[in-house]
């Protein structure tokens, strides 16, 4: 974690409204900054695991890849790519089971990719990411016996 310099940011948004109380915020939210070469799933994983969040979603996060590796739908195999991309969009959740994050890149032609994101996603130039923490909740990943995959649980935060 030494190589990301974030700014920790711990807001409540929005008081009038965010609030379940008025002494516990309904979400906080943190900031942070992949300088080239970090690796975007890692680094978000890190991160995560180091601020302890328990319930954490991506709001928002721009930037571009110059290294990709996703795993498009229904596919089996991973798509890499070298080339440089902008992060059109990353959505997903973040748990001390595990991220399920996707993204959707676009080239340099506007021609848009995208799927599950991998380990293997080197930042170009920057990856600045909104992530927000729902308090009140807790995010597990277990297996469901339908789909057979690690499926996201929520529960209510003890």
């Amino acid at each position: 974690m030494k190589q990301i310099l974030f700014a920790l940011i711990l807001l409540t948004l929005f008081p009038a409204c965010a609030t379940l109380s008025k002494k516990t915020p309904a979400m906080t939210v943190y900031a942070l900054r992949l300088h080239p070469g970090q690796d975007l799933k890692r680094e978000l994983e890190a991160f995560a695991k180091s601020q302890h969040l328990r319930a954490a979603f991506i709001v928002t996060c721009v930037g571009s890849l110059r290294k990709v590796a996703l795993r498009p739908a229904n596919q089996q195999e991973p798509l890499f790519r070298e080339q440089k991309f902008e992060i059109v969009s990353l959505v997903g959740t973040l748990s001390p089971d595990g991220a399920h994050l996707h993204i959707s890149l676009s080239d340099s032609t506007g021609a848009t990719i995208g799927g599950h994101l991998l380990e293997g996603n080197e930042v170009y130039t920057t990856a600045e990411i909104v992530i927000g923490e729902a308090a009140q909740l807790q995010f597990h990943r277990e297996v469901d016996p339908e789909t057979t995959y690690k499926e996201l649980t929520i529960r209510k935060r003890e």
